[in-house]
């Protein structure tokens, strides 16, 4: 026994040298810190860089860096820059080649003029140093993008405008760096720009004529071996790496032009993608975004006021200069105040190529630890920033689109299809009556009735149980002139099953059950309900009917400012009606003026006769006194919205807790629009 201890006491002492222990270390933290900081709103590259500062030498000295921290780090930098070549979106780029170009030049320019002045004179660093530091600051990536993705806006001119730029700024900036570290190491000599042009050109002809040729020949001849697909373009990532190395460039330009290169020839929504994506996501990145942290050195932070001042300029220079050229950007195209916000929050984020630029000046000697450690102070509040000011341009540019056609129904009522996914039994037969009743009678897809079974040995005696359970009903809704199939998925995971599913069908609705408590842990790495959320982006009824449909006497229907900017609005406001019709009964309405407004002209523009009793409200604090009145043979339907989304705030998340713990035996609805 005292062999083990002693073994163990070994093996845990810091800094860790095992490195199976320091692997699953990492593997811990990629895990645990972006599930545990999303639950508080904070960016998952923000927690890992953090996480590297805590577990680092200059943190509590549990990792120190060494080869096997090296080896990964460099992967995931090298990835990184991979990533960002091959996500580019060129059709866009040449579509709007002058406007981007012309952005992509004040993005580089302007935040390198003023940068440059105020390192070089204000901060005293010297040329090299103030140069490389300034060339940072026109560096941005794309971190926001999934925020105006997921809100509609990604075929603005604005995104196309800044996304286009992207290409150039980041391109210059590389190139920028390489003259930086030429003259670094041995000056700029005319030998220096000979050799340069020579392996600039010689360079680009190999990687744009024959690495292309190379990939279509090489993904033709062996089509069906898919894994082959992956390790061949991981090949010519690190194989371009070193050859712009022995180009005299720097490694992360020769991965970056590798994503150029294959960028055709990988589409954005293939599976070879998906690999690409899921594997750098889940490991090669985390790794380096947490070296990095273990770089950062605390003791520089805190030892004095010359660090938080060279940390506090860079941040400002960063943000002012990325926001002149927006203001400029907008008065030479005309854009709308939301538009020059829209492209600020997009260009403002400094993460994968400011971290790329910054670690190769600072593992040259060019760079010293207060710039480093100033960098990445500057990256937590520049994606902070970046984060709200996007979300917040997207929303005012929603709101300013006065588009006429909006509250028309937005898909083909015969081709609807409703998924029910079904956990238990309970109550199911109240959620098949709901679905039938707001059915379109003219769609020829019947109700879809999925069941998500483990992934045992016994799951083919598992699916065949649940059928058999679920025939009686489907014989119920067959009865109402409604057809209904009843779907059965295997899955580890019930809320991927649900997901997968609904992708697979085209499931334009989702009904589910009221969700079960959950405890500590479910609340930590996120519930069922949560996960279809996120994985989901149709229209979502969440449903608890405590006595029969029909006995119901009034629907409460809560509504969030905002809501009628929602893409689903139409669609669920159309179910409401119709459940009103159908059950011959009122809604009382509560929400601001404008969404009322939005209603009453939702039913004169798709001819809907609404019961509509209407009272303002928007004091969120006092959801609450809203149910005072609420008998128990109403319906109480509250609309929420996914994170993120323009009728988002904080209050809804909570709300349904309330509501269960206030009235667990009353009927309710939360409805999330796609």
């Amino acid at each position: 026994m005292d062999i083990i201890v002693d073994q163990l006491i070994e093996e845990f002492q810091l800094p860790l040298h095992n490195p199976v222990l320091i692997f699953s270390l990492i593997l811990f933290i990629i895990l645990l810190a972006p599930l545990v900081l999303h639950r508080i709103r904070i960016p998952g590259i923000i927690g890992l860089i953090v996480s590297g500062i805590i577990i680092g030498p200059a943190g509590l000295n549990i990792l120190e860096k060494s080869l096997f921290v090296d080896v990964f780090s460099t992967i995931g930098l090298l990835y990184i820059m991979f990533i960002a070549g091959l996500e580019l979106d060129l059709n866009e780029f040449k579509a709007n080649r002058n406007k981007s170009l012309l952005f992509g030049f004040l993005t580089f320019a302007i935040p390198i003029s003023i940068g440059f002045p105020v390192c070089y004179y204000v901060l005293g660093f010297d040329f090299n140093a103030s140069l490389l530091t300034s060339s940072m600051f026109a560096t941005h990536t794309l971190v926001t993008y999934p925020i105006v993705s997921k809100l509609g806006l990604s075929k603005n001119l604005a995104v196309a405008v800044t996304v286009g730029g992207t290409i150039l700024t980041d391109t210059a900036v590389l190139v920028l760096l390489a003259v930086i570290l030429g003259s670094h190491n041995g000056g700029l000599t005319f030998d220096f720009w000979l050799r340069l042009g020579i392996s600039l050109v010689l360079f680009s002809a190999f990687m744009f004529l024959v690495i292309p040729r190379i990939a279509k020949w090489f993904f033709r001849k062996l089509e069906s071996e898919k894994h082959s697909h992956y390790i061949f373009v991981l090949s010519v990532v690190f194989f371009s790496a070193f050859l712009a190395e022995l180009a005299g460039l720097e490694s992360i330009i020769g991965a970056f032009v590798a994503g150029l290169a294959l960028n055709k020839l990988i589409p954005h929504s293939s599976a070879l993608m998906n690999r690409i994506g899921f594997i750098g996501n889940s490991l090669f990145i985390p790794f380096f975004l947490i070296s990095v942290g273990m770089i950062v050195d605390v003791s520089v932070i805190l030892s004095g006021p010359m660090a938080l001042i060279i940390a506090g300029t860079l941040t400002f220079v960063a943000i002012f200069g990325k926001w002149m050229a927006a203001w400029i950007t907008q008065i030479i195209f005309k854009f709308s105040k939301g538009q020059r916000k829209l492209i600020f929050g997009l260009s403002s984020a400094h993460a994968a190529a400011t971290l790329a630029v910054i670690l190769v000046g600072y593992k040259a000697g060019i760079l010293d630890a207060n710039i480093l450690n100033g960098t990445v102070i500057l990256i937590l509040v520049t994606c902070v920033i970046a984060s709200f000011a996007t979300e917040s341009a997207a929303k005012m540019i929603i709101r300013n689109v006065d588009d006429e056609e909006s509250l028309h129904l937005s898909y083909r009522a015969h081709k609807e299809n409703i998924l029910i996914p079904i956990a238990n039994l309970v109550n199911i037969d109240k959620v098949l009556d709901f679905a039938v009743l707001i059915k379109e009678k003219k769609s020829t897809n019947p109700l879809s009735i999925l069941t998500v079974v483990p992934n045992t040995s016994e799951a083919e005696k598992t699916i065949i149980k649940a059928k058999e359970g679920l025939e009686n009903y489907i014989n119920e809704a067959t009865a109402s002139d409604t057809n209904a199939t009843i779907m059965a998925t295997i899955d580890f995971n019930a809320a991927s099953g649900i997901a997968r599913t609904a992708k697979e069908i085209m499931a334009d609705i989702i009904l589910l059950g009221w969700p079960q408590k959950t405890g500590f842990l479910d609340k930590l790495i996120g519930d069922k309900m949560e996960s279809i959320l996120q994985n989901t982006e149709k229209t979502l009824f969440i449903c608890d009917f405590e006595i029969p449909l029909v006995n119901h006497k009034k629907l409460i229907l809560i509504i969030p400012p905002n809501a009628e900017f929602e893409e689903g609005f139409a669609i669920w406001l159309h179910k409401i009606a119709k459940l009103s019709i159908e059950l011959s009964v009122p809604i009382d309405l509560h929400s601001t003026e404008p969404t009322h407004d939005a209603i009453l002209k939702f039913a004169k523009d798709n001819k809907v006769t609404l019961n509509l009793n209407y009272a303002h409200f928007n004091d969120w604090d006092q959801f609450m006194k809203l149910t005072e009145h609420i008998g128990d043979t109403d319906i109480v339907i509250l609309v929420s919205s996914r994170r993120g989304y323009i009728s988002h705030f904080s209050q809804l998340d909570r709300i349904p807790q309330r509501l269960e713990r206030s009235f667990p035996s009353m009927s309710k609805m939360i409805i999330y629009p796609q």
